[in-house]
């Protein structure tokens, strides 16, 4: 059952207010200690949605909204990682352009640049189902290149190359 109209409000003012309170509290703070905020908004999705998309999605699917929500610098050294990753496929603005999150806080020409990055669970998981089995090994991987992106964006912000 859908909820109610009272229910949608009381959820938004409950939940969804006050994290983006707190969210744009942060980015304004790391903006004016460093000149610079990234955004990083990474989710886990099920490699297979049928009743939403054909197929298996990619591991790593990279939103920007075409560029729009970032600096070029920011999607390449995002990119980049997954890209050269072994074993892992990767689209940029594919089915995930970047969602509200990303696209809202996402004004580079204000110094605060946003990307979104849906994982698929097959990355990490050995099983997509209850009681969805946790592959360590598989997830060191991932945890590597993740580990990767977040250090090329550190550098990026640090060079003074977004202000």
């Amino acid at each position: 059952q859908e909820p109610s109209q009272d229910e949608i409000l009381a959820r938004r003012d409950g939940f969804h207010a006050p994290y983006h309170a707190a969210l744009r509290a942060e980015v304004e703070r790391v903006k004016a200690r460093h000149g610079v905020a990234i955004l990083y908004d990474c989710h886990s999705i099920r490699s297979r949605i049928p009743f939403l998309f054909d197929g298996l999605l990619p591991v790593f699917n990279i939103g920007t909204d075409g560029g729009a929500t970032c600096a070029a610098p920011v999607e390449s050294a995002t990119a980049a990682p997954c890209k050269a990753a072994q074993g892992y496929d990767t689209v940029l603005n594919g089915r995930f352009r970047g969602g509200w999150t990303t696209r809202h806080y996402g004004q580079p020409a204000t110094g605060t640049h946003a990307i979104q990055m849906e994982l698929s669970q097959r990355a990490y998981l050995a099983a997509e189902a209850a009681p969805w089995a946790y592959d360590a090994g598989r997830a060191d991987r991932l945890r590597a290149v993740l580990g990767r992106i977040l250090n090329d964006l550190d550098t990026l912000a640090r060079s003074g190359a977004l202000s």
